[in-house]
């Protein structure tokens, strides 16, 4: 969460504001916007033809029928009528453009091409399932999960046979643990080492590499897929360099995700792994906000760009940009997280490793499924992957929130409970 003052001397707000999508970042921007006091027009056009809905459970809940299209909701129908958000669905935003007043944008939708002029313009584009670019890949057989769409062909494929997933990356494996829980024979192909390699460190990743392994899913590490095989136009499997194929009936593609900068592009706006944004989430010309999974920043460690897909990231922003608006500031989260559930597995990690020096790793023989990764730079805690250890997350997101920092000494006993060593810390 952030925490937001009144900037004295600031702009006065636009009279109406556009986001382009309907995600959490976008959906959380115009109920905070509101929730400034802010009354003039707030209007957000989204592609899908549907009410804005949550994604986290579409590899889990909603892939064994444990969640309904009502259910993944963000908002109930009513509330976007009752805040005076306009809410345009399946309507896609195909050009955009600055005017001396503000903002144009031309959308398809049921009632041909429309353009609209807007005060202030919000990006909130999100991002799409990078594609597999290998002979056979435009199989049908052949899915990615990004969207509800994409889950239901997934959820209706899930029984009819084996599922090879290409890629070990977040996606990759809820989707393989959802499917071992259903019943499904399930390969995961990696082309690192090992799994997650971007994402968290060596010893998560072996931890969670037994785990999967232990599910039934047969893991192969450092293999490179060639081509997707049919027969008849009946897919049969995934060929290897090595020659090997993987039998499948279905293949779902799980190589990571792109921004959606088109538009970003069409404005000129500073690009690089995503819409390149401030701590402000101001864009490079200034005046146009730019929110969630299409976004990067500069670190100022190491002067990288870095994007994060989260939800977490996606409500911070959101704070961030409609406290701009409403001529305040907010704080950014001093220490981003993220989750992942994969089958009994829950992972979760606090802060950002970077460039760190030393890690502790916190286990306990009495509980052998709990395992924690603490990440220092320095003598100075800057992140923590907590593997079925919820309770030493809450303490950890708690201490890198409130700016504790802790060197790994300090932490090294893990006989001690975190919270009983964390409590007393002040950075």
């Amino acid at each position: 969460m952030t925490e937001t003052e009144t900037v004295p001397g600031a702009a006065p707000p636009p009279r109406s504001v556009v986001v382009v999508g309907a995600s959490h970042a976008a959906v959380h921007f115009a109920d905070r916007l509101r929730d400034t006091g802010y009354d003039g027009a707030i209007t957000l056009v989204s592609h899908e033809p549907r009410l804005p809905y949550q994604r986290p459970p579409l590899s889990k809940g909603w892939l064994k029928g444990e969640a309904t299209s009502e259910s993944l909701l963000l908002r109930d129908p009513a509330h976007y009528a009752g805040n005076e958000i306009e809410l345009l669905t399946g309507a896609r935003v195909e050009r955009v453009a600055r005017t001396p007043a503000g903002a144009r944008i031309e959308f398809a939708g049921a009632g041909g091409l429309q353009r609209r002029e807007f005060d202030r313009l919000v990006l909130a584009t999100g991002a799409r399932a990078r594609a597999l670019d290998l002979p056979g890949s435009a199989h049908p057989d052949v899915v990615c999960l990004r969207d509800l769409d994409h889950a239901s062909v997934l959820a209706d494929r899930i029984r009819n046979g084996p599922i090879v997933v290409i890629g070990g990356g977040f996606v990759g494996l809820e989707v393989a643990a959802t499917a071992r829980t259903l019943g499904a024979e399930v390969t995961v192909i990696e082309a690192g080492a090992r799994l997650l390699g971007r994402a968290v460190g060596e010893t998560t990743a072996a931890a969670l590499l037994a785990a999967h392994r232990a599910m039934g899913t047969d893991i192969v590490l450092g293999a490179q897929p060639a081509a997707i095989v049919a027969a008849d136009e009946e897919l049969c499997g995934v060929r290897l360099t090595d020659g090997r194929v993987i039998p499948a009936a279905t293949v779902l593609v799980g190589i990571g995700a792109e921004p959606r900068i088109e538009l970003a592009t069409q404005l000129g706006l500073h690009c690089a792994g995503g819409v390149v944004v401030d701590d402000r989430c101001l864009a490079s010309d200034g005046w146009t906000l730019a929110i969630g999974d299409c976004t990067t920043r500069v670190s100022p460690t190491t002067g990288r760009h870095y994007r994060l897909e989260s939800v977490d990231n996606a409500t911070t922003q959101a704070e961030v940009a409609a406290a701009v608006l409403a001529g305040s500031t907010a704080a950014a989260s001093a220490a981003p997280w993220f989750w992942s559930d994969q089958g009994d597995q829950k992972l979760q990690i606090v802060g950002l490793t970077g460039d760190h020096c030393t890690v502790v790793v916190r286990t306990d023989p009495d509980k052998p499924r709990r395992r924690v990764a603490l990440y220092f730079t320095g003598d100075t805690l800057v992140a923590a992957e907590c593997l079925n250890a919820p309770a030493d997350f809450v303490a950890l997101r708690a201490a890198l929130g409130r700016g504790d920092r802790p060197g790994p000494n300090m932490l090294s006993d893990s006989s001690i409970p975190l919270k009983k060593l964390l409590t007393p810390v002040r950075g």
